[in-house]
């Protein structure tokens, strides 16, 4: 049966239709109901704006959603969350903006007289849809969100439009001209990549403006050529951002912005969310991870928020859960399964703004004096924009990517913290610049690093700077300083580092060369938003779990009414043998590919055995059956006889990390083990916590607050918490994960002292040089299948494999017959040669088959490193 669907009303005469009849296409979706789509080009003021229009199934009226796109985009990158609040019960418009995607006209960075004035267009069309909710004849109840460029015309809607009822704008300004004139410092990087992403693809204009209206190609040319922004450009970035209508804003505002952001800072939405509050408007604020510097932009998490906001304030359900009126996302530590970094929440029942709870941190040294070079270069590096990759979060964990050139900066150090200190934002310093340039004045970029205790790794919080313009100081001028809004947490042992630089890569310095001299007039102030509850950690689902997953399962039994099959009897000549995996398989959800195929594989008590494989080898999904997490499809886990199932006794025996460990930051060490145990259901004497501390040798730090640790602490705490009741088989998934060269050793030291007991360790690693010194056997899977198993040593000195070593070097072709030769089952390139792997051939039919082929060879012999071994086994690919 077809579904009857609704024809398009008629358009008011603003908004005329162009010629041809909308087409009605079913979205494609796994989740009922279906999503309508119709497209069409809708003529607004003689521009074009390609739209679509997104409907569920079902009766009656429904609010309606606007859904704006980034700069650069189109209406194709929102389709996604558009279907889903289609789903949710909105009739949802979206659009390509002004001189993007199929739209026609001309880029005027949201013009209230063209990109503003089309939005009320817009809604003047939804106000005609018989299925959209009106509040009153020719006003829809209806909401406007998107993100960045999007973002910006959802707060200018609803300052130009009383008929917006609610928005949550994403990632992006208040106030441009502050954004890409930050005290009156030319920000050029990001203003180059808005005005090269104005082009359209393959066709350069004369004049390098591509699809931008005259004025602001004007503006943009001006502001390049001279480097420093005017009157003229600040006025009109100003007349089209929100700020010039932030007292009309009145409405329901969610406002989610980026801590990885050197373009929109944090200080845009914190503008917003005051002005907006004292407004009298309900304002929640939310600080995602990622940015436009990149990193996790926890999509899922904040369209869900968008919906329940939408819910509460359009279809005004009072049960609806909007969340806090404040939230951070934390980074918690690395997720060993992905890589990627975990986050929690910190949140709070008001917004606390960017200078609460100030606590003062004195800093010590002299006046300085720096140069600005000629040619403002070479320039420090901060914030890289366009780079992407989510560099900026690397800093939250302990990785530094800045760089300032000696004699082109000033430095001032705080004593290292005898506490840990989270930093909520903006910190400011009070200090005295003199200028030596003609003009006396100065440009400057103030940083706040974060030191470790050895005095020289140091880390820039999201990678962002404060640039200033000093004016009028030859003499000396004295002002206070607001560096970026952070929030970043500074451990014990560490200490801040204040830094004014002359240049940085992403902004505009003066090209003279000048001498500045720089004084730290009073303490660093640093706010630290005192009134936030962090979330803990959370602790894997299973080491809470464990102890309940045989009631779980037996409850699901019963409720889909399918009989228990009882657990295949222990098998008495494996009761020593620590692990026997038999033809295991795993097929991905919902497909018929395998992510583990017919693995076998055997572990003998007192080995330390590495899991090896590339990306996507299974390594995981094996190792969570084997924790009984998921269940395979076919074949058995054997663990000292007794087959593994979800709950069984035999898992006792078995210690494992997994998915890295939760801890509760304000106990102690031995606080956090005594609560896992506990949580555990066993005796506290079977605990052995002594002899696991031992082991892990953390020391007198367990006695401290885990929120004091180190990642290396951190690791080896999760360590001993896996190692807690001394299991006779202990499984480490990706233990290294975050540690630098000496807690890496450290750690190899820990697991071979843990197996010389007797007992056994599975460890899976992307490290193959620490594998081969800590391991005592490998397995190597690919593509979920076994490649080989064995001991170390004769994995690297197989015999079948061979380096073969050249006078030269060799075209991917001659490669490609070596490995097609008879007999010869890969041929890979290796530091100093080539290796192959035999398969029915052996090392002297090989040198003939090599000589034929013209191969400049100067020797061949069996290769010794793990690295080679683990790349010819798998045909090259990286672990």
């Amino acid at each position: 049966m077809r579904l009857r669907l609704p024809r398009w009303a008629a358009v008011t005469a603003a908004l005329a239709v162009l010629a041809g009849a909308g087409t009605w296409t079913a979205a494609a979706s796994d989740d009922p109901p279906p999503v309508h789509r119709a497209d069409r080009m809708l003529s607004v003021d003689g521009v074009r704006l390609d739209t679509s229009y997104f409907t569920g199934d079902g009766e009656g009226r429904r609010p309606a959603v606007l859904l704006g796109h980034g700069f650069g985009g189109s209406k194709d990158d929102v389709r996604a969350q558009a279907e889903q609040l289609a789903r949710d019960g909105y009739a949802v418009l979206t659009w390509s903006a002004r001189g993007f995607g199929a739209s026609t006209g001309e880029i005027g960075l949201n013009d209230p007289d063209h990109e503003v004035e089309d939005v009320r267009k817009l809604i003047d069309w939804l106000a005609n849809r018989p299925e959209v909710l009106l509040d009153k004849p020719g006003d829809p109840r209806v909401g406007v969100t998107g993100a960045s460029y999007g973002g910006a015309i959802s707060l200018l809607a609803a300052g130009h439009d009383a008929r917006v009822d609610a928005i949550a704008p994403q990632i992006t300004y208040w106030n441009l001209a502050d954004a890409l004139f930050p005290d009156g410092v030319f920000k050029k990087l990001w203003a180059g990549i808005f005005f090269s992403a104005g082009e359209r693809p393959g066709a350069g204009s004369a004049d390098g403006c591509g699809r931008f209206t005259a004025e602001v190609c004007a503006l943009y040319q001006r502001v390049a050529v001279s480097g420093k922004p005017d009157a003229a450009a600040r006025a009109l970035l100003e007349a089209r951002s929100p700020s010039a209508v932030g007292d009309r804003v009145k409405v329901p505002a969610l406002l989610v912005q980026g801590q990885a952001d050197s373009l929109f800072t944090l200080a845009q939405s914190d503008a917003m969310a005051r002005t907006l509050t004292a407004n009298g408007a309900p304002v929640a604020v939310d600080w995602i991870a990622g940015g436009h510097d990149g990193g996790d932009r926890e999509t899922e998490r904040v369209e869900r928020r968008i919906g329940a906001w939408f819910d509460r304030w359009l279809k005004h359900d009072t049960s609806v859960d909007t969340g806090p009126a404040f939230r951070v996302s934390r980074t918690g530590g690395v997720d060993s399964t992905d890589g990627r970094a975990t986050l929690r929440a910190a949140t709070a029942d008001r917004y606390p703004g960017l200078t609460d709870g100030a606590v003062t941190v004195p800093l010590a040294g002299p006046p300085q004096t720096f140069a600005n070079p000629a040619g403002a270069a070479p320039p420090a590096v901060s914030a890289v924009p366009g780079l992407g990759g989510g560099i900026s979060g690397l800093s939250s964990l302990g990785v530094g990517l800045s760089l300032d050139f000696p004699g082109q900066y000033a430095r001032f150090d705080a004593t290292p913290q005898t506490a840990a200190v989270r930093i909520t934002g903006t910190p400011t310093v009070r200090v005295k610049v003199t200028s030596a340039a003609t003009d006396g004045s100065a440009v400057l970029f103030a940083k706040v690093y974060d030191v470790g205790p050895d005095g020289r790794q140091q880390v820039l919080p999201a990678q962002l700077v404060a640039p200033y313009r000093v004016d009028d100081a030859r003499a000396g001028r004295a002002l206070t300083l607001t560096l970026p809004a952070i929030d970043h947490e500074v451990e014990a042992g560490h200490r801040l580092r204040l830094v004014l630089a002359a240049t940085d890569l992403g902004y505009a310095s003066p090209t003279v060369p000048a001498t500045y001299t720089v004084a730290v007039e009073g303490p660093l102030t640093v706010p630290t938003a005192p009134g936030l509850s962090t979330q803990a950690a959370a602790l894997p689902w299973w080491v809470w779990g464990l102890p309940l997953l045989g009631l779980a399962a037996a409850a699901a039994l019963l409720l889909t009414a399918r009989r228990r099959t009882a657990a295949p009897a222990p098998d008495p000549e494996l009761t020593a043998v620590p692990l026997q995996i038999t033809g295991l398989s795993k097929k991905y959800k919902g497909g018929d590919r395998y992510s583990v195929r017919d693995l076998s594989f055997r572990v003998e008590q007192g080995q330390v055995l590495g899991l090896l494989g590339p990306n996507g080898a299974g390594k995981t999904t094996t190792l969570r059956m084997l924790m009984g997490l998921i269940t395979p499809d076919e074949g058995e886990i054997r663990v000292f006889g007794q087959a593994i199932r979800p709950g069984a006794p035999v898992l006792s025996r078995v210690g494992a990390f997994v998915e890295g460990a939760g801890f509760l930051p304000h106990l102690s060490g031995r606080e956090n083990l005594d609560l896992y145990w506990k949580a555990t259901g066993r005796p506290a004497e079977d605990a052995h916590v002594d002899e696991a501390l031992r082991i892990a040798n953390l020391g007198g730090a367990l006695e401290r607050a885990v929120r004091t640790y180190s990642q290396g602490m951190r690791q080896r705490l999760a360590l001993a918490q896996a190692m807690l009741g001394l299991p006779d088989l202990l499984i480490l998934d990706e233990p290294t994960n975050g540690l630098d060269p000496p807690q890496i050793r450290e750690m190899r030291e820990v697991m071979i002292r843990y197996a010389a007991g007797g007992r056994t360790v599975i460890v899976s690693s992307h490290l193959l040089a620490e594998v081969e010194q800590s391991c005592t056997h490998l397995v190597v899977m690919d593509r979920g299948q076994l490649v080989q198993a064995g001991p170390v040593a004769e994995i690297t000195g197989s015999g079948d494999t061979l380096l073969v070593t050249l006078a030269g070097e060799i075209d991917d072709a001659l490669v490609e017959k070596t490995a097609a030769l008879p007999g010869v089952g890969s041929a890979t390139r290796a530091d100093g040669g080539l290796l192959v792997r035999l398969d029915g051939t052996d090392a002297t039919a090989l040198i003939g088959e090599l000589v034929r082929l013209d191969v400049p060879l100067t020797g061949v012999g069996p290769h010794r490193r793990l690295e080679d071994a683990f790349l010819t086994l798998i045909g090259g690919g990286s672990a």
